[in-house]
């Protein structure tokens, strides 16, 4: 699918000055959301009850599948930025292990809120269903669901005479579009888009339904059932947003009709920090600030450990 890769000739039309100002200004938010997303992997490490316990084994995936994608997003940009053509190869495997790390999410996000749906509408079998192992099996099948889509995508790659090609240096900037050197490439990646979205889609509107209409039961805990709610309708905005970096080189495409070449290098950068960026630390704000037994100890180590000692609260079932 179509990532933060997608970005061809990214310094055209610019001068040193300003492409050091752009540079800067996504480069330093990348960094800050970096370490917070990377604490809060840590955070959600350094303590038992977060290691034992499903719903957070599910975001500790969610947050390393966003921290990697966010990491090779920004090092694509960076060797855009400094001009630096690769070779096919070696663009081929940062692609593939970004569009494998991209695809994770959405997966991850539906198991996220199936665990949700379990936990309010059947309470009393949550703990039987919803177990370490049960969550472990869930979370390969998703990994090995998306490893066989990238293998998919390889031998779709094969059809290309790379034979005939007088080096295996590229023309251009490593980008996913530069990828689909056969036109079965980009049908297989739409179809495959849609297909993930709409059935993810699905799967979480399905979740919070479900999750409503238990809440109007007398026998359900209407709290429990509330947080739930909200955790899911939180789910269905970041399935969104990931739905929104899919659109990302139709929009651009768009926009390139009606300004000029120097303004459309602008609204990539820009695009690249509010579609891309942020929507990669969002989980970890969302959950890090929401989350009663996750807050303190992040915020203890975002604050360097400033704090002598961090009481732990009671497990939010949000």
């Amino acid at each position: 699918m179509s990532d933060a890769q997608s970005r061809t000739n990214i310094t055209v039309g610019l001068g040193f000055v300003e492409r050091v100002m752009l540079t800067t200004l996504t480069t330093v938010p990348c960094c800050i959301l970096l370490f917070i997303n990377v604490t809060m992997l840590f955070t959600l490490r350094s303590k038992l009850v977060f290691r034992e316990t499903s719903r957070y084994i599910l975001l500790y995936n969610l947050l390393f599948a966003d921290t990697v994608q966010m990491t090779v997003s920004q090092l694509l940009y960076i060797l855009s930025i400094c001009r630096i053509i690769l070779t096919y190869p070696v663009c081929g495997v940062l692609v593939m292990f970004a569009n494998l790390t991209n695809e994770i999410s959405p997966l991850t996000l539906v198991v996220m809120s199936l665990e949700r749906y379990v936990a309010v509408c059947y309470p009393l079998r949550h703990a039987t269903i919803i177990t370490i192992r049960n969550t472990g099996v869930a979370i390969t099948v998703v990994w090995a669901f998306c490893t066989l889509n990238v293998f998919i995508r390889v031998v779709l790659l094969l059809d290309f005479p790379f034979e005939d090609l007088e080096s295996l240096q590229m023309s251009h900037f490593c980008n996913t579009l530069i990828m689909f050197l056969v036109p079965i490439s980009d049908h297989y990646d739409k179809a495959y888009t849609c297909f993930l979205f709409i059935s993810a889609g699905v799967a979480v509107i399905s979740s919070y339904i479900g999750v409503i209409v238990a809440a109007r039961s007398a026998s359900t805990d209407k709290a429990s059932a509330h947080k739930a709610r909200n955790t899911l309708l939180l789910h269905l905005v970041q399935l969104g947003l990931s739905l929104l970096s899919t659109m990302h080189n139709p929009l651009l495409i768009a926009v390139s009709k009606i300004v000029t070449k120097t303004m459309l290098v602008r609204i990539q950068n820009i695009f690249y920090v509010f579609i891309f960026i942020l929507p990669r630390c969002l989980s970890a704000l969302i959950y890090g600030l929401r989350d009663q037994t996750i807050r303190p100890v992040l915020l203890y180590y975002l604050c360097c450990r400033l704090k002598v000692s961090v009481i732990p609260a009671k497990t939010d079932s949000s």
